[in-house]
């Protein structure tokens, strides 16, 4: 049990109590319509909760739903301390509204983990409010009452009374200085596995996302932007495309003027656009190709080839000005009796969201009503505000569920656009990319490139370790995460490729390439010193506990040797079949905790993956199979990727348009059974969304080599596996 003690003020600011919730969203156990047909709001004690008269309560959900679950997870949590039943909760998605709801952002995995005290005062707050509300009315103290599933009890007298009974009562119940939250072992709701709230209306496939968006009077917008990054339109012959039935207008727009600072939000790489307006979809596609645009070559194309070179180039030769050293790496290789040195690279990789890209915008005057799927509403509100040069308070967001983000829908140029169209036409705007717009506009996965090395001593013992990487925009690698602090000879550094591509956070930034790479190598390193693989971590993960080195690594050993003690037993690791192949890692980001084994058999020549088991530390889990389904899901992707995804310049032009020549992970090639676990630490929640993608091309990659009895070093896979008698689809 946990008692948050706040102030008035601080309570308001925490919960938006000062102000109602709004109403505009979905119930997967009965319609909104059909529940307020028959009830009324009689108590909305903070912006998260509305409690009606016939004990249904309606709980807002203020993030932004990309997958994730988190419209399902939040309200939950408010729902248990709360304490109403489940089947008696009505989900709705909340609008952008900074005032009332902290951090309505969807990345970072960090939703639960920064909500998690807030939401849960808000719905313990409410639960006080209504325990208040009937011992006044009854007369007996509050400490006497209980409650359960939206009911409040008084065992001495018998009575009880359901909270739609009591609750326009608490409406003169003062705020409460403080409230008692919940002991984890109370919980009802949390830990258990409720449907996500959208189930029935993905089903029947009722619209939900910004694709199924009809507004009448609404124009279709698409977008030609230049086909090579460095290039900008010089002229443009629109008289065919002008000609086709439908179409009203053909002009150029510069959406992020150079003069606009418009922060990481406003990534993009192309500000001068070719748009084409009409009144269908498929006219606007056919006007779009007949567009004849004249390019003009601002900067250089960049080459795939010129950026490998560049890159080995930075990492090649010795590190200066570490971000981080301990003791002295370079005398320690000398004196080792084994140095092992690999270089591990992975190209650029699109987001490939189910759904692409697209807004609604209506500017009406000073004005502007946004809908659409975004991981940042308030960033495209405020970035928008500073480019129209219209005030923030006169933008509205309401927050569509996407289909799929990944990062991808971080970036808010696409909502721009359809405002600056709906503007300049004087009309609501439906912004459509197609597929080729996505993947050849840029906001990619970059390009990475690490070089370990290690040192071994004569007793086969790991004494140093160095890690040089570097990255379109930006490097990838983390300098204080294992294995630094568990050796005494350890230097980190990255470096920066600048370019004109434009890059941005794809799921799990950074960690989703130098996990693989640092996994791949230790593997390689645990042979060389002909330790167990399993063993050679869980040494290095001791000596990190024990006799930690520096006082700047970022995670926890107790937590990595939990995990990995978990992962042991679930696989019956060193007790595999005759024939299976089998591939480890484990890795911290997000705040999380993540071992993964993969086991792998050769049938006819070709890889199959068999069986994948994945240990989980993220604290306090919310919705079970929700969880199971978000690292199942992580799983399958860097699977994916690691092995197909590829992206590819010649000239600054993206060899890899759409899914024609951009391999995706198919059915058949995903592991035929996942086991997922999760450590029951009592620990607040962490993040979930993310750290089950990095470790996995680690996993698969050792598990490969023991396959195959080749290393594997460069993404995808594929390449490096082609030409042998293994078939890999």
């Amino acid at each position: 049990m946990k008692t948050v003690n706040l102030s008035r003020r601080g309570f308001i600011k925490m919960t938006g109590l000062a102000s109602g919730g709004l109403v505009l969203g979905f119930n997967w156990s009965c319609s909104p319509a059909d529940a307020t047909k028959a009830a009324t709001v009689v108590l909305e004690p903070n912006a998260y909760i509305k409690i009606l008269s016939d004990g249904m309560v309606t709980l807002m959900s203020p993030v932004p739903e990309i997958g994730q679950g988190i419209k399902t997870a939040i309200p939950m949590i408010i729902a248990e301390e709360l304490d109403v039943s489940w089947n008696n909760v009505i989900v709705e998605q909340a609008p952008l509204a900074p005032d009332l709801y902290k951090r309505q952002t969807a990345g970072g995995s960090q939703a639960i983990r920064q909500l998690w005290t807030t939401v849960r005062t808000a719905g313990a707050a409410g639960r006080r409010m209504l325990l208040e509300a009937a011992a006044r009315e009854w007369k007996v103290p509050v400490t006497e009452l209980t409650t359960s599933e939206g009911v409040i009890s008084h065992e001495k007298s018998g009575k009880s009374i359901g909270y739609g009974e009591i609750a326009a009562k608490a409406n003169d119940i003062e705020i409460p200085d403080e409230v008692t939250l919940k002991d984890p072992k109370d919980f009802k709701i949390i830990g258990t596995s409720p449907k996500n709230v959208d189930i029935h209306d993905i089903v029947e496939g009722k619209p939900l996302f910004g694709m199924d968006m009809k507004k009448e009077g609404t124009v279709i917008a698409m977008i030609t932007h230049p086909p090579a990054f460095g290039m900008k339109p010089k002229s443009v012959d629109d008289s065919a495309a002008k000609a086709i039935p439908g179409i009203k207008d053909v002009f150029t727009i510069t959406t992020f003027p150079e003069d606009i600072e418009t922060r990481w939000s406003g990534n993009n790489a192309f500000p001068e656009l070719v748009v084409v307006t009409g009144e269908s979809t498929w006219n606007v596609m056919k006007a779009k190709k007949a567009l004849k645009i004249e390019w003009e070559t601002v900067t250089p194309g960049e080459n795939t080839e010129d950026h490998i070179e560049e890159m080995e180039n930075q990492i090649n030769g010795k590190m200066t000005n570490p971000d981080r050293i301990d003791g002295d790496p370079e005398a320690a290789f000398k004196r080792a009796a084994k140095v092992i040195e690999r270089t591990y690279s992975a190209p650029f990789l699109p987001h490939n969201t189910m759904e692409p890209m697209n807004f609604y915008a209506h500017v009406i005057g000073d004005k502007i009503e946004f809908e659409g799927p975004t991981q940042t509403p308030e960033r495209l509100r405020d970035v928008t505000a500073q480019i129209m040069g219209i005030p923030e308070e006169n933008i509205t967001v309401n927050i569509l569920r996407s289909g799929g983000g990944f990062g991808r829908r971080l970036y808010g140029h696409y909502g721009v656009e359809a405002a600056m169209i709906s503007k300049k036409i004087n009309a609501p705007v439906q912004l459509i990319y197609t597929r080729e717009d996505d993947m050849t506009q840029g906001t990619y996965r970059p390009d990475y490139r690490v070089r370990y090395k290690a040192g071994i001593d004569a007793n086969n013992n790991l004494i140093a370790l160095t890690v040089a990487g570097t990255g379109t925009n930006g490097g990838p690698v983390a300098p204080n995460r294992f294995p630094a602090g568990a050796l005494d000879h350890y230097a980190a550094k990255n470096y920066t490729l600048e370019s004109n591509i434009s890059t941005g956070a794809w799921r799990a930034p950074r960690s989703n390439f130098i996990a693989g790479a640092e996994q791949s190598f230790l593997d390689e390193v645990a042979e060389a010193c002909g330790k167990d693989p399993m063993d050679f971590r869980m040494e290095l993960l001791q000596r990190a506990k024990s006799d930690p080195v520096g006082e700047e690594n970022d995670y926890d050993a107790d937590r990595f040797i939990a995990l990995l003690d978990l992962i042991k037993e679930k696989c019956d690791w060193g007790n595999e079949a005759e024939g299976v192949h089998r591939g480890i890692s484990v890795y911290y980001c997000h705040n999380s905790y993540v071992a993964q084994v993969i086991d792998m058999v050769i049938k006819d020549s070709k890889p199959i993956l068999k069986k994948a088991w994945c240990a989980v530390d993220c604290g306090i889990v919310i919705n079970l199979e929700g969880a199971k389904n978000q690292v199942e899901g992580g799983i399958i992707d860097g699977i994916g990727h690691a092995m197909y995804g590829n992206i590819t310049f010649t000239d600054g032009v993206i060899d890899q348009q759409n899914f024609d020549k951009y391999r995706l992970i198919r059915h058949g090639e995903v592991p035929e059974t996942i086991e997922t676990y999760f450590i029951d630490n009592g620990i607040d929640p962490t993040g979930l969304g993310e750290p089950a993608l990095p470790p996995i091309p680690g996993a698969l990659a050792n598990a490969l080599y023991r396959a195959t009895g080749k290393r594997l070093y460069h993404q995808p896979y594929i390449l490096e596996l082609e030409g042998r008698e293994i078939k890999l689809g």
